[in-house]
């Protein structure tokens, strides 16, 4: 895990090399240039829950952190401690907001997040963002802040079909260092709600299971590690 300001972490697993693009190359393309030396910028990321936000969001973190002072704020967390979390930001090469849905409308956020984006802009820097909605439809209190954010590189995420969730397990066993028999994922699949969020937290507990057993992942030895935990 890689420790980050205000106790937040990230899983090693949150980079770029586990993250499927799919239909999201665009996406996924402009984040990892900005996550790089020497660009500057803004996006934002809009999408249902499981669409791969956060995950874009940690990767651009840990690329940026490289070479930059970089740092995630998942702001729904955040949300309970004020706005006071955000001082110090603007001092951040690469600024990363996850869940600005949750704080949008509050006023003294607002005025807080306006102040950092107009930090990170006079200073060159990168600012990268995420809600379930664009810009355009949050309700705003600071018209100009949403203006802002409106300005910014949109990118609406795409949710993967069946085919490219199968492709995305894959890659997340094959960054983890095990196989994935396609079997054993179309199981998956089959038996459990079609979200990413859910298959990934569900393949990084069967891999520890199978780590810890000394077993591949087959299907049988899913069914066993299910049945004992109740699943």
């Amino acid at each position: 895990m890689r420790q980050l300001p205000l106790g937040i972490r990230i899983a090693d697993r949150a980079v770029f090399a586990s993250f499927h693009p799919a239909r999201n190359v665009q996406a996924f393309e402009h984040v990892r240039r900005l996550a790089g030396a020497g660009a500057s910028g803004f996006a934002w990321l809009c999408g249902p829950p499981g669409s791969g936000k956060t995950h874009l969001l940690q990767a651009a973190c840990v690329q940026a952190s490289e070479t930059l002072r970089a740092g995630y704020f998942p702001l729904a967390e955040l949300a309970s401690l004020g706005p006071e979390v955000l001082e110090g930001l603007p001092q951040l090469d690469c600024v990363c907001l996850d869940d600005v849905d949750a704080v949008a409308s509050r006023p003294d956020w607002e005025r807080a997040l306006f102040g950092v984006y107009r930090e990170v802009e006079e200073r060159g820097g990168r600012l990268l963002a995420a809600a379930q909605a664009p810009p355009a439809l949050l309700p705003w209190k600071l018209a100009d802040l949403g203006s802002r954010f409106a300005a910014s590189a949109v990118f609406q995420l795409r949710e993967l079909d069946e085919d490219e969730q199968l492709e995305a397990l894959r890659l997340r066993a094959q960054v983890r260092g095990f196989d994935l028999p396609e079997d054993t994922a179309r199981w998956l699949q089959r038996r459990f709600p079609r979200d990413m969020r859910t298959l990934y937290g569900l393949l990084d507990q069967l891999d520890e299971a199978a780590l810890v057993a000394q077993r591949r992942l087959t299907i049988p030895f899913i069914r066993s590690v299910l049945s004992e935990r109740g699943g």
